[in-house]
Parts: structure tokens; sequence; C-alpha cells
């Protein structure tokens, strides 16, 4: 594997956190991406909560994000001792909470699902989430308290992983790529803008464009478009909460999460609209309405961003991890909501794969193989004839 010439394209949380992985294990990194560490992982709320953000049916990806947040920890550390810088987790936990009573009896739904699981969560009244932020208002009924699901500021994060790479040996080139090339058996490099980069291996982590890079990647990824918003405090307004706060307004959902100096970032809007990343005057109204009527105090904050991103949708919600197509060609990418999440787990098992190792057992739903066939185990594809150069 030491000396393998790796092209990673998309440098994302995925596609930095994979870069810093490989190159810090000896291989020759080159990030393609033409405007580095922007995008969806730009935009994003910087929640990592696989238990609040649980679904019936989709019990493989809970599985997944419980493994994952179990790991941000060391993984944080890590990206800050070879960064120098710090990687921006925030450990104080999350609320759900919930207005009306549908919304209540979803939550309620919610707690009994994960509790069936062995999953417990704190059930709480409204006064109860008051004492522990008093910043929410009235309206609050109940909710639950998941101390276990983080948060990251997501753009200390992109900084510190790209300073790790850096630091590892990996070349950041603002380039986009156009195309894997491939002999028709195996991986021979990657079409760029301006010329054809030479590569032993290529990993794919381009996010919503994915699809568009190989034939065989396909229908299997599609943008999700969401819409934040960012708020400063400002003198005399009602402090921020400490924690990430989740909400059901009515039946639609917002989240509030902190960041240091008082900071707001709000979203929750989804929509299928192609790769349109225009914001919204409906989406901004929607997100402030919810978010006041859970958070009363950010009325007296300032709006200084508004901005929308295209999360990577796959057609299970599930991300595509693993080795898939001619020999060397590896993915990670439709991670849709959840590639802050996901990066520990999925940088890990990229690894993995370029050991020739097998997966984290919690990865293997993710294999893409699940939607094509293989020519070949993951395992062995990955190596990409890696121990004969």
């Amino acid at each position: 594997m030491t000396n393998s010439r790796l092209t990673v394209i998309g440098a994302g949380v995925i596609g930095l956190s994979c870069a810093w992985r490989a190159a810090a294990a000896g291989l020759q990194v080159t990030l393609l991406d033409p405007a580095p560490a922007s995008g969806a992982s730009w935009v994003a709320g910087g929640m990592l909560a696989p238990v609040t953000e649980a679904w019936p049916g989709e019990e493989a990806l809970l599985e997944l994000g419980v493994e994952s947040v179990r790991r941000w920890p060391g993984f944080a550390e890590e990206v800050a001792a070879a960064a120098g810088r710090p990687a921006g987790l925030r450990t104080e936990g999350t609320v759900v909470v919930a207005t009306g009573a549908g919304d209540r009896a979803e939550l309620d739904t919610l707690a009994g699902y994960l509790a069936r699981l062995g999953r417990a969560v704190e059930r709480l009244s409204g006064r109860e989430l008051r004492r522990l932020e008093p910043a929410l208002g009235p309206d609050v009924r109940g909710g639950l308290s998941v101390p276990d699901d983080l948060a990251v500021d997501n753009r200390m994060l992109l900084a510190a992983l790209r300073a790790a790479a850096e630091r590892a040996g990996a070349t950041v080139v603002e380039s986009a790529a156009r195309a894997v090339l491939d002999d028709g058996t195996r991986v021979t490099g990657v079409r760029t803008d301006g010329a054809e980069l030479p590569s032993d291996l290529v990993l794919v982590s381009a996010g919503a464009h994915s699809a568009t890079l190989h034939p065989v990647l396909r229908g299997l990824v599609r943008p999700v478009k969401g819409e934040i918003l960012r708020l400063a405090h400002r003198a005399g307004a009602f402090p921020a909460p400490s924690r990430t706060v989740r909400a059901l307004v009515d039946g639609r959902p917002v989240y509030a999460v902190p960041r240091d100096g008082g900071g707001l970032v709000i979203g929750a809007t989804q929509a299928e609209t192609g790769f349109d990343t225009e914001v919204t005057v409906g989406g901004v109204r929607d997100l402030l309405r919810d978010a006041e009527r859970v958070l009363p105090g950010i009325a007296e904050y300032a709006l200084v961003e508004s901005a929308a991103g295209l999360r990577p949708g796959s057609p299970d919600n599930l991300p595509l991890v693993g080795a898939v197509g001619p020999e060397g060609l590896l993915v990670a990418t439709g991670h849709h909501r959840n590639g802050m999440l996901l990066a520990p787990v999925t940088a890990d098992a990229v690894l993995a794969l370029l050991h020739g190792r097998p997966v984290p057992e919690s990865v293997r739903a993710a294999d893409p193989h699940r939607f094509r066939g293989a020519h070949q185990h993951p395992e062995e594809v990955a190596r990409a004839r890696v121990d004969q150069r």
C-alpha cells in the first residue's frame, strides 16, 4: 500500500477525513476539488445525532451512527493533534422538544421505538427542559434529553482536517474532476479540467456530484437541498442554549446548534430540486418562525448568513462505502444528512479497505454492492495490485 498513488475526489468532510488517514498511512494522496471545504460540509449544522435522527426501518443506519459517534471524541483529539488546531467538537448533548399534543405524541413514539431497541432516552416535562435550557420558551411542553448525541462546529472541523491532511503529506489541487478513467478492468487515473492525473487508486467522495464521475455510480446518489441560517448573539439578547435543540413545531422539524460566542445555526429544510442552491424566501421564513416558537429570544439576534447546500442522498439513506466497479475504485459518498456524524467510521473503513482488511461490522450494510453486482469482493478490489508496486 505504501507509496501507492491515491486520488481522492471531493474535499468535504468525508474526502478530507479519508485523505488525512490515507496520507498518514503512507499513501501518495492527491485531493481534487475546485473549492475545498465548501458545499454541503460548509453549510452543515454539525449535529452528531444518531439517536435523535433514528427512524423505524433504518436500524442499520442507527447502528452505524451510534458506532461513529462513539468514535468521535477520539477522532476529534487525533485531528486536533495532527492539525495543531481545535476540531470543534461540542459534548454538551442534545434535547428534543415538542410544542403541541401531536408533536409530543410523535416524540413518545420515537422514545418507545428507541426503548425497544435498547436505547432508552430520558423523557422530560417542559418545566424540566427549561431548567436545563432556560432559553426554551413556554410553547415547549415536553421532550427528551439525549446526552450522547453531540455536535461539531463544521467549519472549525474542515479547517482542522485540511491542515491535518496537508501536514501528513496530502496535496490539495483546486481543480474539478470530470471522470474516473479505467482500462476496462482497473482504474488508471482521473480526468480533470485540464489534464489526466494517473492514479493507482481513486476514492470518489464528491457528495451530491459523485454519480457523474463513473457509470457504475449512476442513479445511486442524488442532491437533496437543505437551507440553513446563522445567527449571532447581540448585546442584551437572551443567551443561546448550550445544548443542541431539535424540535417539532406543529409537525415541522427545526434545529438550533450552538456555536462559540453565543451564535446559533438554524436548519431543517429539505427539498429535492436538483442542483438548485438558491436560498428561498419561504425557507428563511419557515425556519425563523419555527425556531422563534421554541427559542423566543432569537428575535433579538442578528441574522448573519443564509445558505443552501446539497446533501448526497442514496436510495435507502445509507451511505455508499466500499469498492465497486473496476479494480482500484472506492466510494465514500451518499451520507445524506450524516456526513459529519459518519466521518470517523467512514475514514476508518476506507483505511481498512486500503489495507485489504475487512471494514468494521457496522459499515458492512453500507457496501455499494447492495445495489449492483460486484466484480470482486470489496477488500480484494481495494488492493489495486498495491502489493505488486
